[in-house]
């Protein structure tokens, strides 16, 4: 088996966790929202193993353009795109000194917009969503 192949299946296989790590951060900011709870260490946990998830994936799909040498228009939109998710999962930031309540949204909303972020950078692929 290649690098590049090597390469190829971990970037393919670390969006599970992803999908993962997104479900649980949004469920968790959900309940610790609802149930008012403090923001600092519960949702500040979730909300960092969430951030580290895309930016594992996304210098996965990096190194993997870099070491392919594939630059096609595809590929650079899907790179640019998920750039702009990775800084979208890091929107929550400019709260860090607001009331838990404003935490919370600002928290949710970076994942939504990550999200739909992620689902416009994987739909600039050609096997889109089907591959």
């Amino acid at each position: 088996m290649s690098f590049e192949n090597i390469l190829y299946q971990a970037h393919s296989g670390v969006r599970w966790l992803v999908v993962l790590a997104t479900i649980v951060a949004l469920v968790a900011l959900i309940i610790g929202m609802v149930q008012k709870r403090p923001y600092e260490a519960f949702a500040k946990r979730f909300m960092f193993i969430f951030a580290r998830a895309i930016e594992v994936q996304w210098l996965l799909g990096l190194l993997l353009i870099v070491v392919l040498g594939q630059w096609a228009p595809y590929q650079i939109e899907h790179a640019v795109t998920l750039t702009i998710a990775v800084v979208a999962a890091h929107l929550d930031m400019p709260f860090r000194r607001q009331a838990d309540s404003r935490r919370y949204y600002a928290a949710i909303g970076a994942i939504l917009v990550t999200l739909v972020l992620v689902y416009i950078g994987v739909a600039r692929l050609p096997q889109g969503w089907m591959g």
